[in-house]
């Protein structure tokens, strides 16, 4: 499913700049919640695919 590898690829992005901002880089701070917001939004993509995979059956 194009959606869930869509979903792992932006976590995997988002690694290098959560541990700059675990180090205390205000910058990468910003950046991560940036990307947890693009990732909450791929998450519900993938949640919606699920039922309509689930509905379609």
């Amino acid at each position: 499913m194009q959606e869930y590898e869509d979903l792992k690829s932006l976590v995997n992005e988002i690694e290098a700049d959560i541990n700059k901002a675990a180090g205390g880089n205000k910058a990468a701070g910003t950046r991560v919640r940036k990307q947890m917001q693009e990732i909450k939004q791929a998450s519900q993509v993938v949640r919606n695919r699920i039922l309509e995979l689930r509905t379609s059956q």
